[in-house]
């Protein structure tokens, strides 16, 4: 299985990229991983927040898949703790998906035409985070759901 991380916006600032690195590196080992940050829209400053996610909503379902397994990280979505993360991790990759996308959307959410095309809904936190910070939290999540998987160290 293929692990991508999307996200809206502008590239890792320096602030996190080491780490966001490190983790996806190490996620690496145990499936492939990479990130794509997806540039704003043009003009994006100009847009109403309604206007700028129905950009948005184009961009990013004109580069899914059909049978892409999209994962949208949203407040308002699911809560999972380590070990239930872990085990739908598990279950994708038992489900054969191909590849399994998480996104992180742009600075007003995501439209509902993507919220709708998602095939689950995950919080990190019912905390809200900068995206830069949630990038960074996500990769290292998916690293140590792996670790866990693996019944590594890493998770004690």
């Amino acid at each position: 299985m293929k692990i991508q991380l999307w996200s809206i916006g502008k590239a890792h600032e320096s602030y996190v990229k080491e780490g966001i690195e490190l983790f996806t590196k190490r996620l690496n080992n145990y499936f492939s991983a990479d990130w794509k940050i997806i540039p704003s829209p043009k003009n994006a400053a100009g847009l109403e927040p309604e206007e700028l996610k129905t950009k948005e909503e184009e961009i990013i379902l004109a580069q899914l898949k059909k049978d892409d397994y999209l994962i949208l990280l949203d407040e308002r979505g699911k809560l999972l703790n380590n070990m239930a993360l872990a085990n739908f991790i598990q279950q994708r990759a038992n489900d054969s998906t191909k590849t399994c996308i998480f996104l992180i959307g742009g600075a007003y959410g995501v439209s509902k035409g993507i919220q709708q095309r998602a095939n689950f809904t995950w919080s990190l936190s019912s905390l809200v985070f900068p995206h830069q910070l949630a990038r960074l939290i996500l990769a290292e999540q998916l690293y140590r759901c792996c670790s866990i998987l693996k019944n590594e160290k890493y998770h004690h």
